[in-house]
C-alpha cells in the first residue's frame, strides 16, 4: 500500500505541547515534513531538534493565532521552503472553564480570538495555496464539548468547538473535490488544555475530570489515519475519548 504520509508538508499549529507536540513527532516519524508553528519558540525549537536527530524533518515558524498576519507568515514560509503544502492542522486551543455568572469576558474573548478565528485565519490563509495547487487537507480540533455542551462552566468554550464543527462542515461543503476537511472531536486526552482556567473550583474540577486522559498520541494516530487516505477519500470527522468517559 502506498504510504501517503511519507513526504507530505504538514503544519501543525499549537505545536509546543500536548496534541501538537504528540503529532508532530508522530507525522515526522512516519516521514512527513512537519511544520511546527506556536508563541514558544524555545520549545518548538527544542521538539524540532529531537525530530531531526531522530532523521525526520521539522521547520520552525514562531506564530501567535490571534495575529491573521502571523498565519499568512506561516503559510508563506511554508510555501518557500517545500514549495507545496498538504496539510494544515489547526490545533491551537484555549480552554478556560468557569460558569457564565463569574464574567470572564476577557477569557471568552480569549477562547474566540484562538478557537474560532484563529481556525478561520489558518483556513484564511492556506485556502488559496490549496486552491492554486488543486490539493489540500485541513484538519481542525474541535472536541466532544462541541457535540454536547460542557455545563456548568464549559458553556462558551463549548461555543466556540461548536463553531470549529459547523466552519468545517460549510468548509468541506465549499471547496471539497480536490480539497479535504477533517475535524477530530477529543474527550479526555493529556494535554496541557486542563491549566486553561482560571476560576478556582472549575480548575480543580477539570482536573478531576482529566485523571481519566489518555495520552496525546491518541490523537495523532487519528490525525495520521485521517492524512494516509487515498486522495478520494476524505474522513470528515473522528470523536476520540477514552473508553470510560461518559461525556
Amino acid at each position: 500500500m502506498e504510504d501517503n504520509i511519507k513526504g507530505k508538508v504538514v503544519i501543525i499549529t499549537g505545536g509546543s505541547s500536548g496534541l501538537g507536540e504528540n503529532t508532530a513527532r508522530h507525522l515526522a516519524s512516519r516521514g512527513a515534513k512537519v511544520v511546527i508553528a506556536a508563541r514558544r519558540k524555545e520549545k518548538l525549537d527544542a521538539i524540532a531538534e529531537d525530530i531531526r536527530k531522530d532523521g525526520g524533518e521539522a521547520l520552525v515558524v514562531e506564530t501567535d493565532v490571534t495575529k491573521r498576519e502571523d498565519l499568512k507568515n506561516l503559510i508563506e514560509i511554508s510555501k518557500k521552503e517545500y514549495g507545496k503544502i498538504d496539510v494544515l492542522i489547526n490545533n491551537a486551543g484555549l480552554m478556560a472553564i468557569a460558569p457564565l455568572a463569574e464574567d470572564k469576558v476577557e477569557e471568552w474573548d480569549k477562547m474566540i480570538d484562538i478557537n474560532v478565528k484563529g481556525v478561520l485565519y489558518g483556513i484564511s490563509a492556506a485556502l488559496p495555496v490549496f486552491q492554486e495547487q488543486g490539493f489540500g487537507h485541513f484538519i481542525n480540533l474541535s472536541s466532544v464539548a462541541g457535540i454536547k455542551v460542557f455545563s456548568p462552566g464549559g458553556t462558551v468554550y463549548s461555543g466556540t468547538k461548536y463553531a470549529v464543527r459547523a466552519i468545517s462542515d460549510g468548509l468541506r461543503h465549499e471547496v471539497g473535490g480536490n480539497i479535504r476537511t477533517t475535524t477530530i472531536e477529543p474527550g479526555a486526552i493529556d494535554s496541557e488544555l486542563k491549566y486553561g482556567s482560571s476560576h478556582d473550583e472549575s480548575s480543580e474540577n477539570v482536573k478531576e475530570f482529566y485523571k481519566q486522559a489518555i495520552p496525546g498520541d491518541s490523537i495523532a494516530r487519528a490525525i495520521a489515519y485521517a492524512i494516509e487516505q487515498p486522495t478520494e477519500v476524505d474522513v470528515n470527522e473522528i470523536v476520540i475519548r477514552p473508553t470510560v468517559q461518559e461525556f
